[in-house]
């Protein structure tokens, strides 16, 4: 069993205090996709004082940007026994009594439904024993989901019967009943699929009996195979699956059916691994749009972000907010109100100091970030998310309407004076504050710098001219035949001074319009494929040294 610590919380806060007898819930997170994610079960993460997982695979779903999980909360991963295998309910209803014996508020995920798909009402019967509440929180039962997420109809004239069987255990009596259906679905693990072919010849299903495998549901790395029955120990032992690897086994399905229909394999990123050099607290909203469209994004940071060399500036800045010296709070960036945030809790501070004061953001994900503090800003540019669009749209001074002439802007060491100088033209008076400092950050591994360069990565989205240039700086550019995305012209423009060929510009300059370019460039390139025929190649999947070729 492992630990591991939660990354991203939404904000500092401490655990719930410790119930008495401490409590269980068991909390289904469907089949891997973490948008399937019920109210129930975010609503019992943001509560938890420990959180109990399958395996430690299951530890991205916590990085949604939806998921808030307080500071301090252990993360445990009970992961395989010595065999390979799940350990048995007994071990893991150990653990998670420990935990609840604790006066732990202890949140149990498990993959699909707790009581259809995993094998947790032991679990459960051992809180009862120990004299531990329990609940559960129902989740998308993988059994339904995973054939959905292939395009499988299950909507059948023979009927269709569903088989749990994570332990690999298919007995006589339980595989009698499959020859009587039109489908079966089964879900187990990949070391157990030999016996499960065995079990459905001996019930009487034919050899020739149409099969589909489906690996990794639900995530961008789902994989499907189509074969036949007597063929299908073969194929799986070809995909080189992890014995422990959970599949689902499809029998008696009809193919035919299926064209058309497999809607989450051929999204238009499907299975792109997509680099971005941002860290993830920052590109959390970016990596969830791609995702979306079927995307496994990797974040890079390119930065780090340091507090000022001298902090009386800010110092002094922060204590003329608090006695009215400012009539507006510009913001340009999510930096520089985590800048100010961390200023004002060394001084004990929070957001009522802004009370009276007009505020400003740069856009969307620097107002979220200040909504999340408490604070709704006054002015966001509705064109352009930039300096210069918050220039457009900020108002003139007026001495009759504005009681004070003064702009607080804390900004970054490197950030350009293009605000500032339109805001003087407005007949503001501004004080340009130094709030952090940004230094270029340490390259990535080996294997990731290897990766930009050999082109394993299918795109890079970038999301100002900084991450251009750090990222070239720390790692290399990327191959030629990596698709580039850039957020905006400045962005691309920088690009294309480093020699990088910009396949793909936002229509604004905004994370979620970037993800929408490049899928829509995506989709093009994959619809071109089809045109003629051909299978749909990823750029990654190129050959090296090849152009790029596109739909």
């Amino acid at each position: 069993m492992t630990t591991s610590s939660v990354r991203r919380t939404s904000k500092p806060s401490e655990p719930p205090m410790p119930l008495t007898k401490g409590r269980v819930i068991f909390v289904g997170t469907g089949p891997g996709d973490p948008d399937l994610l019920t109210l129930g079960a975010v609503s019992a993460l943001a509560e938890a004082s420990t959180v109990i997982l399958d395996d430690q695979a299951m530890a991205t779903m916590l990085e949604h940007e939806a998921i808030t999980i307080p500071d301090g909360v252990e993360v445990l991963s009970l992961g395989l026994a010595d065999t390979g295998r799940p350990h048995p309910p007994s071990t893991r209803a150990r653990t998670v009594l420990k935990h609840a014996g604790e006066g732990s508020r202890v949140v149990r995920l498990v993959a699909g439904d707790p009581f259809l798909d995993s094998s947790v009402a032991d679990e459960a019967a051992a809180c009862v024993r120990g004299g531990i509440d329990f609940e559960v929180i129902p989740g998308v039962s993988s059994l339904t989901a995973v054939p959905e997420y292939a395009g499988v109809a299950l909507h059948q004239s023979g009927g269709v019967h569903f088989v749990s069987a994570m332990d690999g255990r298919f007995t006589k009596n339980q595989a009698s009943q499959w020859a009587a259906v039109g489908a079966v679905v089964i879900s187990t693990r990949a070391g157990a699929v030999t016996d499960l072919v065995d079990a459905a010849l001996t019930a009487g299903r034919p050899a020739d009996d149409r099969v589909m495998l489906t690996y990794r549901g639900g995530s961008t790395e789902q994989r499907t195979i189509s074969t036949t029955l007597c063929q299908l120990a073969d194929e799986a032992a070809g995909a080189k699956l992890d014995v422990a690897e959970p599949v689902h086994v499809m029998l008696g399905v009809i193919e035919d059916k299926r064209d058309g229909m497999s809607w989450f394999e051929t999204k238009p990123l499907f299975g792109w691994r997509v680099l971005i050099p941002r860290t993830k607290d920052q590109a959390a909203s970016l990596a969830n749009r791609l995702r979306s469209y079927g995307a496994h994004s990797e974040e890079v940071p390119t930065i780090s972000v340091e507090p000022p060399r001298s902090p009386q500036q800010m110092d002094k800045a922060i204590r003329g907010l608090v006695e009215g010296r400012y009539e507006w709070v510009a913001f340009t960036s999510v930096n520089a109100v985590k800048a100010v945030r961390e200023k004002f809790e060394q001084y004990g501070l929070d957001a009522r100091a802004f009370s009276g004061l007009k505020v400003a953001a740069v856009g969307e994900t620097t107002a979220a970030t200040l909504q999340a503090w408490g604070i709704e800003p006054d002015l966001v540019p509705t064109e352009e998310h930039s300096a210069a669009g918050l220039a457009a749209e900020w108002p003139p001074y007026d001495d009759v309407l504005d009681p004070i002439n003064r702009v607080f802007l804390p900004r970054a060491d490197i950030a350009t004076e293009t605000l500032a100088a339109a805001l003087v033209e407005l007949g503001w008076e501004v004080e340009d504050v130094t709030a952090y400092r940004t230094v270029r950050a340490a390259p990535p591994s080996a294997e990731v710098r290897d990766a930009i360069k050999t082109g394993k990565f299918d795109a890079v989205v970038f999301t100002s001219s900084s991450t251009v240039r750090n990222l070239v700086g720390i790692a290399g550019k990327p191959h030629a035949n990596t698709i580039i995305a850039a957020i905006g012209p400045a962005t691309a423009k920088t690009c294309s001074e480093h020699g990088l060929r910009v396949d793909v510009q936002a229509s604004k300059p905004s994370a979620i319009d970037l993800a929408d370019a490049l899928a829509a460039v995506a989709a093009e390139r994959r619809d071109g494929y089809l045109a003629r025929n051909e299978a749909v190649v990823k750029p990654s999947e190129l050959k090296r040294g090849s152009s790029r070729r596109r739909g």
